[in-house]
């Protein structure tokens, strides 16, 4: 049973609540300068958010390792077209992995560690490629929740209440008992909402919620009652 004022089950979005992206444009300037191929900042910035964009439109398609792979090289080539550069794709490729990092919030771990302390179990549940386990790795956090879904394995994406009804059939849980936590209101607030889940917005920014939802602006104000 949950410590009071925690919830059974806890669920949580992966980027803008969990992880955070690094700026990739400076580390894509310099990827390509290390291969020869010399850009300006604002050059390596249009192309990422050129990929970023087409990555957005197409990142539920990558649902196992070889449409990871294949996106990847679609990615890398919308970097290659709007750079104009006769790089080899391959090298274009490595350059725009080596440039996209990721990094837990700085309150992250020990918020997971002492909501599962208190009793909740954890699930991420994120729009994202089959790769956001190897991301939940890297980050350390993988081994701080008890289940993953990923919109692109799963076949639904929020704000479909079918990728939440999962999460909570991993955790052994009825939506009257969970939370889900994310930075979104159009998928991740109302989501929530059409699941039957109390939703809890996190505005790192200041964001705005609609009225009536409650509001942290960080993982440390889900411990606060």
């Amino acid at each position: 049973m949950a410590r009071e004022g925690i919830p059974s089950a806890v669920l949580l979005d992966a980027l803008g609540t969990l992880i955070e992206l690094e700026t990739p444009w400076p580390h894509l300037e310099r990827e390509l300068t290390a291969r020869g191929v010399v850009v300006e900042l604002e050059a390596a910035r249009a192309a990422m958010l050129a990929e970023m964009a087409y990555y957005r439109a197409h990142h539920d398609e990558a649902r196992d390792w070889a449409g990871l792979m294949d996106l990847r090289r679609r990615c890398a080539a919308v970097v290659q077209e709007a750079l104009g550069t006769s790089l080899p794709l391959t090298d274009v490729e490595d350059a725009l992995l080596a440039a996209i990092r990721f990094r837990p919030y700085p309150e992250v771990p020990a918020a997971l560690a002492r909501l599962r302390e208190g009793g909740a179990r954890l699930a991420v549940v994120s729009n994202w490629d089959v790769s956001l386990h190897d991301v939940l790795e890297r980050t350390g956090l993988r081994g701080l929740v008890d289940a993953v879904v990923i919109s692109a394995e799963l076949g639904a994406a929020k704000p479909d209440p079918a990728i939440f009804r999962a999460a909570l059939e991993r955790l052994g849980a009825a939506a009257a008992e969970a939370m889900h936590v994310g930075d979104s209101v159009e998928t991740d607030v109302a989501g929530a909402r059409a699941a039957g889940l109390q939703a809890v917005f996190v505005a790192r920014n200041g964001a705005q919620a609609p009225d009536g939802v409650r509001v942290v602006s960080s993982l440390d104000g889900l411990l606060m009652t």
